[in-house]
């Protein structure tokens, strides 16, 4: 990893922030999760946790187990090494999305609003792979990227109080999905029968940063059928 403009800067007596940059890039992005996955490999002692984010890697750590300026020595170390993303399989997940007008409630104003038809979004929609940049807001929203402009559409004016967990929505140019019920201002297209967020799972996060999604396009039948079978 090339560490031209890399800021490392202290928050609070025990977590430290690793920025990359402050433009929201694939390239950027992939550093984040290149120093994350490196660091996660050496098993530093004192780490308590690490949260990627757009273009920053936060660092929780234990002052007690190792100090801020050996954590940075070790970063810089790091850093200094060739990324390792690429050799990593990145997962691909698809979700399943029903696009009917019951669960994409505001299909039509983002239709108004692009010119498109309802067919077109959906198809644009579900024909790319999202990068998981981060998650955050709710536990589990993934924060995607990759969306094509076309479907661009401004949030809601005026939020919604309360969004069905699952459903999909638009905010300028980008795409993510509610993992639980919550307030939220995007514009819904669709909703997916799967649970995003389970406390309850092994792995509590269906997605996570670093991975990518692949929208698929089904019909209200088969929404409640997957959601009957999650559920059992």
């Amino acid at each position: 990893m090339t560490n031209y403009n890399i800021k490392i800067i202290p928050s609070g007596d025990s977590a430290m922030l690793v920025r990359f940059g402050n433009e929201i890039t694939e390239k950027i992005n992939t550093r984040v999760h290149d120093l994350h996955f490196m660091l996660d490999e050496l098993k530093v002692k004192g780490i308590i946790e690490m949260v990627p984010a757009y273009t920053d890697l936060l660092i929780l750590y234990d002052p007690l187990k190792v100090s801020y300026d050996g954590l940075n020595q070790i970063i810089n170390e790091e850093i200094k090494k060739p990324g390792k993303q690429g050799t990593i399989k990145q997962r691909i997940i698809e979700i399943p999305v029903c696009y009917d007008e019951e669960f994409g409630s505001d299909l039509a104003e983002v239709s108004e609003h692009t010119g498109l038809s309802k067919d077109e979004i959906i198809r644009i929609h579900s024909n790319s792979k999202y990068l998981v940049y981060m998650l955050g807001f709710t536990p589990g929203f993934s924060y995607l990227g990759g969306m094509d402009e076309r479907i661009a559409c401004p949030r809601k004016k005026i939020p919604r109080q309360n969004i069905p967990a699952g459903s999909v929505g638009i905010a300028d140019k980008q795409t993510g999905i509610y993992p639980i019920e919550s307030p939220g201002g995007w514009q819904l297209i669709g909703r997916t029968p799967l649970n995003l967020f389970n406390p309850e799972r092994e792995e509590v996060f269906l997605c996570q940063a670093g991975d990518q999604l692949q929208f698929i396009p089904i019909e209200k039948v088969e929404f409640e059928s997957i959601k009957i079978a999650q559920n059992k």
